[in-house]
């Protein structure tokens, strides 16, 4: 299993929010880069990037932050938040993005989900945020109609290989993650599953890697240092 360290942006800066709301943000750092910088050191592979100006407001606020971590590491970098026209993904891709997470659009406009995935294959992502088996959208404020597990099955139908699934209850709460809900997802789906929200606990990660889930993210549990993000990487392994 991959561990995906994450740095949230907002106004250049790495912060967390809780349960996503935009009143309770926590800024960790004015330098996002050096921390993307001690994700090398301590032994990761991968980053987990969320633009929380682009979830709100859309565009690429923070591109040239993001611009910055991948010409400076060599980290394999996915960057989610507010994506909504193939001229954004494509703006990600050119600027060497490995790996693009859509959002709400995934579900609220699918012929752009389409020609996302015709154009650029599995450098598609869909994060899949989950409210009483429910998707979640905009943000976490809405529930649509959209049965979570039924939504994961059509995105594996028309080509996505990576979801990044997320059950909101369990984001920055540091209560452990939903391990029946990834449980039943690496179950029924033949796909690349990455576990979001509540990863707190070295005991997480080994619950996590004993169901072959592809990748687990830790964001919040690194910043108030619950978690050693080297340990995690090796048990991950």
């Amino acid at each position: 299993m991959n561990i995906f360290p994450a740095i949230d942006l907002y106004n250049g800066k790495a912060v967390r929010l809780f349960k996503g709301d935009y009143n309770q943000m926590t800024v960790y750092s004015d330098n996002p880069l050096e921390i993307a910088k001690d994700f090398v050191e301590q032994g990761a592979s991968f980053l987990h990037l969320v633009d929380l100006e682009g979830a709100r407001d859309g565009g690429t606020p923070n591109l040239d932050v993001i611009k910055n971590i991948v010409k400076n590491t060599n980290l394999f970098t996915e960057v989610g938040g507010g994506i909504r026209n193939l001229e954004v993904v494509d703006t990600y891709v050119l600027a060497g993005v490995d790996r693009v997470i859509l959002g709400t659009a995934a579900v609220k406009d699918r012929d752009f989900l389409l020609k996302a995935v015709e154009k650029h294959g599995d450098k598609i992502a869909v994060g899949v945020d989950i409210k009483d088996g429910y998707v979640a959208i905009k943000g976490w404020t809405e529930k649509s109609s959209l049965e979570a597990f039924q939504f994961c099955k059509d995105l594996q139908s028309i080509g996505v290989k990576t979801i990044i699934s997320t059950d909101i209850s369990k984001d920055g709460a540091m209560q452990g993650a939903n391990h029946e809900l990834y449980k039943k997802l690496q179950e029924s789906l033949d796909m690349q599953i990455i576990a979001s929200g509540g990863v707190s606990s070295i005991e997480d990660v080994k619950k996590l890697r004993q169901m072959n889930l592809y990748g687990a993210i830790i964001g919040k549990a690194y910043y108030v240092k619950a978690i050693s993000l080297k340990e995690a990487i090796k048990v991950a392994r």
